[in-house]
């Protein structure tokens, strides 16, 4: 049948095309809207300046809606491909979404990630090591863009636990690059900007140190941690594995242990007595001649 079709804004009609065939398969018709619109703002004593700012504002606010939903989609099928293992593809997606719309924080942190998991993949060393770089300079950026978001406008509740996020994962980047001094730098700002989240923040800083070969800068970082945290249990085994490597032996070829050592390990096993470090931490504190506390609080004697 033939129908009349109005176009309306705000209770008021503006066009309306008569005797319009209405099909099953389209029932769609393109008003001539800027020209409606020309004629409601003229009847309302709207000036052209403003109806004019008025279009482009709609426009925009349209077209950010359109790029918003393309990046979301770019988003969920980088996240899609990571949970896959396609790493590369993730990276194609996400180097797209960051080409249509550089200014997304998140964004490049998903990028970040996406080169941080694929670099162990890599046979060759210059390309693993050239990921690890990508990420830390995806990294830097969406920190970049995140401290802007919150300097410029109404921040967010979990801005700061976001940004803290953003800054380990980018010292993660760094350690991996060797740029362990950097890597120390960014998990104490993530400690800083999440201090709920520090305790961990912390034991990763203490992890990275380990591994450099930095025993008594890991351990203070291990104690700031259990500062943050004096439940951490694996910060007080990790304090206590570093402490052993600093044992010496006197003449008699006696153990003698590095002062603290005997505590941690005992604490680990007090917060975790059948934890994943618990026969590790008991062959320790044997090796030292110590005793092991039992999780009644009392001492099982493993002294010879």
């Amino acid at each position: 049948g033939k129908y009349k079709v109005t176009l309306s804004m705000d209770g008021k009609q503006l066009d309306t095309v008569n005797n319009f065939p209405v099909q099953v398969e389209d029932n769609t018709l393109d008003f001539d809207e800027k020209k409606s619109q020309t004629e409601a703002a003229q009847q309302q004593g709207i000036s052209p300046e403003k109806l004019k700012q008025m279009q482009e504002a709609e426009a925009k606010q349209k077209q950010e809606g359109n790029t918003v939903k393309t990046l979301n989609e770019k988003l969920s099928a980088a996240n899609t491909a990571m949970q896959g293992g396609d790493f590369d593809a993730a990276i194609n997606s996400l180097n797209e979404a960051n080409q249509m719309d550089p200014s997304r924080d998140l964004l490049w942190a998903r990028l970040g990630d996406a080169y941080v998991a694929s670099a162990p993949k890599q046979t060759d060393a210059a390309e693993k090591t050239r990921r690890y770089g990508e990420a830390v300079t995806d990294y830097q950026k969406a920190i970049e863009l995140k401290q802007k978001g919150m300097q410029s406008g109404t921040p967010k509740p979990d801005d700061p636990k976001t940004l803290a996020a953003y800054y380990n994962n980018l010292a993660q980047a760094q350690a991996k690059s060797g740029k362990i001094d950097e890597a120390i730098k960014s998990y104490e700002q993530a400690a800083q900007h999440n201090p709920t989240g520090a305790a961990q923040y912390y034991y990763n800083e203490g992890a990275v140190m380990t591994n450099a070969g930095k025993v008594d800068e890991a351990n203070a970082a291990f104690d700031k941690s259990i500062a943050a945290d004096p439940t951490k249990a694996d910060a007080y085994y990790q304090k206590g594995v570093n402490l052993i490597n600093k044992a010496t032996t006197d003449k008699s070829g006696k153990v003698i242990p590095a002062p603290g050592t005997e505590e941690a390990l005992n604490k680990y096993l007090e917060l975790q007595p059948t934890g994943p470090y618990a026969e590790g931490a008991k062959s320790m504190l044997q090796y030292i001649g110590s005793n092991i506390e039992t999780s009644f609080g009392k001492k099982k004697s493993t002294k010879k």
